[in-house]
């Protein structure tokens, strides 16, 4: 079994930060566990300047930093999506300690509901557009997010990275060939985009955009709530994981198949608000790159689905205040019901008939190429 977070020195180490002083142990509650990189402590009767608050406890980093970089990161995450009004605000940071390993984050607590798809595309649609319009920072002041000057390459080389776990993965034949013809075809795009030396929209972005990291507040606005791999970056990526077949069906809350005259229908928003809030020439500038990053994403989807296989069967890593690397997928680091849940879903998209209709979406003329070729 996972270890659980240590509530009594979350309490006491959450006493040292402003305005938490009174706070005591009794306040203090572990919420049901989603995903497999943080836990939740929510804080009954306290708030902050009227908002209630939560802790953020991560397990691992999965930009593979070590405890201090990885809570450094996470908190700039925090401070800078949520000056969109579409995220968190950040109170406080609990530095790791032994008995805290990778520390904790004091942030606004979101009262809401989990999306309800395709109701909800439109919601989801705005919140990432306000996130997307906020102005880009000189590169001086992009530090610690980073910043992929060349956002093709930088997903190109995450995808590469992942891809090595497809040999070890056990897919099907008929799979393998599937992803094996879209990364030669990302590599050729990689290229061109290379030698045009072609202006990228580039702006801040969630990086981590399935329905599931989103919740619908009483004002039926969408607010991301889970902020830990925000970069600088292409816009695109997240408007696609938002919306491809593995984000849409992958956390039971929000589960739905989305059809491709939906999925149109949500970058037809996007592409109006964002006209509203950037301009008409930002819209334009976006339009030709929203298809290959879908394409893209799909890609880093996969290969992620390949890595985890490999990875959850390893032992966790100990003593992580320590390590030089905290990323870590092991099984152990989660409960068997989640991991069971991970594995059933990897499964799925891994299948060559899954394979096969996410991909249709661009290898067979729709509403979406339409709208985006």
């Amino acid at each position: 079994m996972p270890n659980q977070p240590d509530l009594d020195a979350l309490q006491a180490a959450a006493r040292h930060l402003p305005g938490f002083a009174g706070l005591a142990r009794n306040q203090l509650s572990l919420l049901r566990t989603t995903g497999l990189a943080h836990d939740h402590v929510a804080i009954e009767g306290f708030g902050i300047g009227g908002r209630a608050v939560l802790l953020r406890v991560p397990r691992q980093s999965q930009f593979a930093f070590n405890a201090e970089d990885n809570l450094r990161y996470q908190a700039a995450c925090f401070e800078r999506v949520s000056l969109s009004g579409r995220g968190p605000k950040l109170y406080g940071v609990i530095p790791p300690c032994p008995a805290i390993p990778l520390g904790a984050l004091a942030v606004e607590r979101i009262e809401g509901r989990p999306p309800r798809l395709p109701e909800d595309l439109a919601a989801l649609a705005e919140a990432m557009a306000r996130v997307h319009s906020l102005p880009l920072p000189a590169a001086s002041h992009c530090p610690p997010l980073a910043d992929h000057r060349d956002p093709v390459t930088g997903a190109l080389k995450e995808i590469e990275a992942q891809a090595a776990f497809l040999p070890q993965a056990g897919l099907a034949p008929e799979s393998l060939a599937a992803v094996t013809e879209e990364l030669t075809w990302a590599r050729g795009y990689a290229s061109e985009v290379a030698a045009a030396r072609s202006d990228q929209p580039r702006s801040l972005v969630l990086t981590d955009t399935h329905p599931g990291n989103f919740l619908i507040d009483r004002r039926g606005e969408a607010v991301i709530v889970d902020l830990e791999k925000a970069l600088y970056g292409a816009p695109g990526i997240d408007l696609a994981h938002a919306t491809v077949y593995s984000s849409t069906t992958w956390d039971l809350d929000t589960s739905a198949e989305l059809s491709v005259r939906e999925v149109a229908g949500f970058y037809a928003h996007y592409l109006a608000v964002a006209a509203d809030l950037s301009g008409t020439a930002w819209r334009d500038r976006l339009r030709p790159w929203l298809l290959p990053l879908r394409r893209l994403l799909f890609l880093r989807a996969i290969t992620w689905c390949a890595k985890w296989r490999v990875q959850q069967a390893r032992q966790k890593t100990a003593l992580k205040e320590r390590a030089g690397s905290t990323e870590d997928w092991s099984a152990e680091n989660s409960d068997p019901a989640l991991i069971a849940h991970v594995a059933g879903r990897v499964a799925l998209y891994l299948r060559p008939e899954t394979l096969a209709r996410m991909r249709g979406e661009w290898l067979t003329p729709g509403a979406l190429t339409a709208l985006l070729e």
